[in-house]
């Protein structure tokens, strides 16, 4: 009886085994891109009233899961002083219709003392955490400067 064994030669193995992890790392990404499209934008944004007190500063917002705590985006930029709106943010795709989120922002005012480019406790630097709902479409939140209604958030920008 004549045996013969096929073998396949070991750079064929190779390139299969690679052409294989690339078509699972690329399926990996549509579905994460899929869960993404899924969510609905977020635009988060001070009125004008932020410039007076604290235009030319710098201001960072963080998108929380409140259910998990998990800091989901962090975005950075500064309150202009004559704008309406004194500052924007976007965070697209973000919100689940199921999902409980709040906004923690801070802007580096350092009123009396504090480090610039540290969030420093709220005696130096303004501070607030907004809850925000899920909701089954995009939304625009706009918020009003209101120092007495100020949280502490300087954990989530650690």
């Amino acid at each position: 009886m004549d045996r013969t064994t096929h073998l396949t030669p070991a750079p064929v193995r190779l390139r299969s085994a690679a052409l294989f992890a690339t078509t699972l790392f690329a399926t990996s990404l549509l579905a994460t891109t899929a869960l993404a499209a899924d969510g609905h934008d977020l635009t988060f944004q001070g009125d004008a009233s932020f410039g007076g007190p604290h235009g030319g500063q710098a201001i960072q917002a963080a998108l929380i899961d409140t259910g998990s705590g998990q800091v989901l985006a962090v975005e950075s930029g500064t309150v202009l002083a004559d704008g309406d709106p004194a500052f924007s943010f976007s965070f697209p795709g973000a919100l689940d219709s199921s999902g409980s989120y709040a906004v923690d922002y801070w802007i580096d005012s350092n009123f009396g003392g504090g480090t610039a480019g540290t969030c420093d406790g709220m005696q130096h630097d303004h501070q607030w955490r907004i809850p925000i709902s899920g909701g089954d479409m995009s939304t625009t939140h706009v918020e009003r400067h209101d120092p007495s209604a100020q949280s502490a958030v300087c954990a989530s920008f650690e």
